[in-house]
């Protein structure tokens, strides 16, 4: 029994100590994915998931299904701390006498993990009482780890929303290429345009380091339903596969590098999760729809090419991130924006529950007395 206690208890503070060391210190290869921690990942979401399809409105589910990632990562410590207090007790039960009882190790290996040190169970022997001392340090070093994981966690949140939050005013919520291209005039100088590729692609590098770091920020949601750092990415990819085959005219260097940036992440995340590509929406890009976008564009003084060479390319570039996004769409409960959808909504800045909703932009510093909001 004593050997038993011993081994188990070692093998289980190892696991646990593996995994709370690659998940949050270790830096995240695409290659090799978490062991458990991916697995209680699969589990509890599609748990979460089942739990939501028993709400029928759908601002309902999404509510609840914000609350998976703060939760998922508290449950997961919690676990780890479990774990720890399990396997160091059934390692206290081996060195402690044979008339030992197995609760009263875990209480005492409980109270050592935490730091109580209450005194009222003490360890038996040299062995107990450097076991003690390791569990005792180890209590203080995850705690410290978890206490630091937080802040870096919630920076890195806060850094994936802010080009998320920029977009609703350039493309709209949720955001689409086609509003985009039209709001920041490609048929101008293109300095808005170039300015936006830029940091649109520091931002994909961005994501893709810190969920590649950090995979819970995968189950973290934008703070408006209609916004998802998902949306914003499959749009920068719409946006630079325009350019780089309708649009003419425009500095195309730009936009390669974004797109391979944004693409790239895109891979990776679908690579980590195990999320294999599917087949896209057929509806996010219909054939008359991009016709009647060419032609906004040509309104607006943008050089247009919308030859079957052109049309070719971009159903080209699309089939190299579409299916991935479909992919991660369908497993995070997430809806692609369409490239230039039929339907417009007003932008999240303009609405308020405290007065009327505002104008669009081209209406700020326009007459007073002109009638620009309704």
């Amino acid at each position: 029994m004593t050997a038993v206690c011993a081994v188990s208890g070692a093998l289980l503070v190892l696991v646990v100590l593996v995994e709370a060391f690659e998940s949050l210190v270790l830096p995240r290869r695409v290659t090799r994915p978490y062991r458990l921690v991916r697995q209680y990942y699969r589990a509890t979401w599609w748990a979460w998931g089942a739990l939501t399809d028993l709400f029928p409105l759908a601002r309902h589910k999404e509510s609840i299904l914000s609350v998976f990632g703060p939760l998922s990562l508290l449950a997961l410590f919690a676990l780890w701390a479990a774990g720890l207090i399990v396997g160091f007790g059934l390692l206290h039960q081996a060195t402690a006498p044979e008339d030992a009882r197995l609760l009263t190790s875990l209480y005492f290996s409980g109270a050592t993990f935490t730091t109580l040190g209450y005194g009222d169970v003490t360890p038996a022997g040299d062995a107990g009482r450097l076991l003690a001392v390791l569990e005792a340090a180890t209590g203080f070093g995850f705690f410290a780890v978890v206490i630091g994981y937080m802040p870096v966690l919630y920076q890195a949140f806060s850094r994936r929303e802010t080009l998320i939050s920029l977009l609703d005013a350039r493309a709209g919520s949720p955001p689409a290429a086609g509003r985009l291209l039209l709001r920041l005039a490609p048929g101008g100088d293109g300095a808005a345009l170039g300015r936006f590729l830029e940091e649109a692609e520091r931002w994909a590098a961005e994501v893709l380091e810190s969920h590649l770091s950090f995979p819970v920020l995968i189950y973290y949601r934008s703070q408006h339903d209609n916004q998802s750092w998902l949306a914003a990415l499959v749009c920068t990819l719409d946006t630079s596969a325009l350019l780089l085959t309708v649009v003419d005219g425009v500095d195309r260097q730009q936009a390669r590098l974004t797109f391979a940036m944004a693409r790239h992440a895109l891979v990776d995340l679908a690579l980590v999760l195990r999320r294999p590509p599917q087949a896209p929406e057929a509806g996010r890009l219909p054939e008359a729809r991009l016709r009647e976008l060419c032609e906004a564009l040509r309104a607006a003084g943008a050089p247009v090419r919308d030859d079957r060479a052109a049309l070719s390319g971009l159903a080209e570039l699309r089939g190299l991130y579409e299916p991935f996004a479909t992919a991660l769409a369908g497993h995070f409960r997430l809806v692609l924006p369409g490239t230039w959808p039929e339907e417009e909504r007003p932008d999240n800045w303009q609405t308020s529950a405290w007065m009327r909703r505002a104008g669009p932009l081209t209406a700020l510093g326009a007459n007073p007395q002109d009638d620009h909001f309704d």
